[in-house]
């Protein structure tokens, strides 16, 4: 039987402005590490006069939350996570990449229009050589 240590570990897939297939790929991450459940359902907070055993819940979820966010982290550019707000849980930066990426109309015609001043700025001019270009 093969040893574990012979698969690959996974790499973390980096956002690269296609929304759906980053989070295709973030979420079989999540849940192959058996971590999707913050993202679905937040991290469990201990109500007041919690036990023990409640403590340590709420507080083994707060870990596992920060090895998502490590995650979600490693995964978005900078730039993207300056732009969301709210960074205190993995549920809250997962569902603001939602809202701002996913599907929108807006995001793909600002996508198309930065494709198409690229594309112009590259463009060689009519009395240009390819040297000079």
């Amino acid at each position: 039987m093969a040893d574990n240590s012979d698969f690959l570990k996974p790499s973390i897939p980096r956002f690269d402005g296609f929304y759906d297939h980053w989070a295709m790929l973030m979420e079989n991450l999540l849940r192959s590490r058996e971590y999707w459940s913050l993202i679905e359902d937040g991290v469990t907070v201990a109500p007041p006069n919690a036990t023990a055993e409640q403590v340590q819940a709420a507080n083994a979820s707060k870990i596992t939350d920060m090895k998502v966010k490590n995650y979600l982290f490693h995964s978005i550019d900078r730039e993207i996570l300056e732009t969301i707000l709210s960074k205190d849980t993995s549920k809250d930066i997962w569902d603001a990449m939602r809202l701002k990426y996913k599907g929108s109309t807006k995001v793909k015609r600002a996508q198309l229009q930065a494709l198409r001043k690229e594309f112009e700025v590259l463009e060689m001019g009519e009395s240009e050589t390819v040297n000079e270009f």
